[in-house]
């Protein structure tokens, strides 16, 4: 393997907005440090090891960008000649499918296109210097996948060991309307609190994908274990027994089955199919209670959890008219079936929420896409508030507004 990837390098971890307090602590747990963290970003430091696990364990984490090299560059020229300085030959064969992305702030540059496009150039020229061949290249992440960022008099050179984004878990076999992104799930339900323990309750489940991957916290499995394509992968030196490690740490961190119920439902038969489907492909369908049915009509067991409700909020689908209705009888669910548990909205559209009629004792945001979202979260008492003072306030925050 080559000695840069034994030796300890910046690793950026990217995720959506909203998401970096949970993929920090996230990192934080598989014992990495960090050193920066941004809107969009999470800076850890690491050996390509290190890398190869965040691949593996992280639940919230967009892309895992090992740093390969960073230069000065003040023009187009200088930028050709610093990546094209790299032994390259030592890290990408010449019959791997190459991609570059190239993003930054540099005022010579109006469109990063013709980046990609310097960078590209530069690492092909010298393959074909060396070894007298050159690798195809294109848009595709499917094989080896270079990301520069150019900010000012600065270029740094990233090794994309992910490829693909990691929310492409692989289980999803059938999308219903606006289907929640599997990280950001992950990141919702983080949110809450849930750790596997208590029941999980998701009315309007749509495609599944709340339910699923609680199902795979509740299991300790790792999202990235049945993933069969990964940027790092597709480099010279990778160290495959070092993965085949890796990959069994995780399959014996892994119990059998939930210690939790979790029930999902939805209205639509066609989405409780395809749920159901993608639950099979995900390995947890014996984990999760699928039924149809209207979100008020959803059977909440005895005891304590939580309930996790994604209704639409009116950016991409629905009428306002009729969701006005929707999110009322969601408030009504909560107070007569909910008690004992702790209930969220996720929603985008906090003009809806405040139909709901309920306190919120916090809003978290998110963003789901380019939409602003809050996750809403109501306790639920039998009785009056002083009747049940919080266990765990000083865990998840005390705050109080009227939504």
């Amino acid at each position: 393997m080559s000695a840069l990837f034994q030796r300890k390098s910046p690793i950026v971890v990217t995720c959506a907005k909203g998401v970096p307090p949970f993929l920090r602590r996230e990192i934080s747990q598989l014992h990495l440090p960090i050193t920066e963290e941004s809107s969009t970003m999470v800076e850890t430091e690491g050996t390509l090891e290190d890398a190869l696990r965040l691949n593996l364990f992280l639940r919230t984490a967009h892309r895992v960008l090992f740093l390969l090299a960073e230069f000065k560059a003040e023009n187009p020229q200088e930028l050709y000649r610093g990546v094209q300085r790299l032994p390259w030959e030592e890290y990408i064969s010449p019959d791997e499918f190459l991609s570059i992305t190239a993003d930054g702030d540099q005022a010579t540059i109006r469109d990063f296109r013709f980046v990609s496009l310097k960078v590209k150039d530069a690492i092909v020229d010298r393959l074909r210097e060396k070894t007298g061949r050159r690798p195809n290249s294109g848009p595709e992440r499917i094989g080896v996948v270079i990301d520069a960022y150019w900010v000012g008099r600065r270029c740094r050179l990233y090794m994309d060991t992910s490829g693909e984004p990691l929310s492409r878990r692989g289980y999803r076999k059938i999308s219903h309307e606006a289907p929640m992104q599997e990280t950001l799930a992950a990141a919702v339900i983080l949110a809450t609190g849930w750790t596997g323990q208590g029941n999980f309750i998701n009315p309007m489940c749509g495609s599944g994908t709340l339910a699923i991957e609680a199902a795979l916290m509740a299991r300790n499995r790792a999202p990235g274990i049945w993933r069969e394509n990964f940027g790092f992968m597709h480099w010279k030196g990778f160290p495959r027994e070092t993965w085949k490690k890796l990959h069994q740490e995780a399959i014996d961190r892994e119990i059998p089955s939930s210690p939790s119920k979790i029930i999902a439902t939805d209205i639509d038969p066609q989405a409780i199919r395809g749920a159901q489907r993608n639950a099979r492909a995900a390995g947890v369908r014996g984990d999760i209670e699928f039924a149809v049915c209207d979100f008020a009509q959803t059977p909440i067991p005895p005891g304590d959890g939580v309930v996790v409700l994604n209704p639409e909020y009116g950016e991409r689908m629905g009428n306002i008219p009729e969701l006005e209705s929707t999110y009322r009888r969601i408030g009504d669910f909560l107070k007569s079936k909910g008690v004992g548990y702790r209930g969220y909205i996720f929603t985008g559209n906090l003009k809806l929420a405040k139909k709901v009629g309920l306190r919120t004792r916090r809003r978290i945001p998110f963003f789901n896409g380019n939409i602003e979202c809050r996750l809403l979260e109501y306790e639920l008492y039998a009785g009056s508030r002083k009747s049940k003072p919080s266990q765990d306030s000083n865990i998840r925050g005390s705050s109080e507004e009227i939504c």
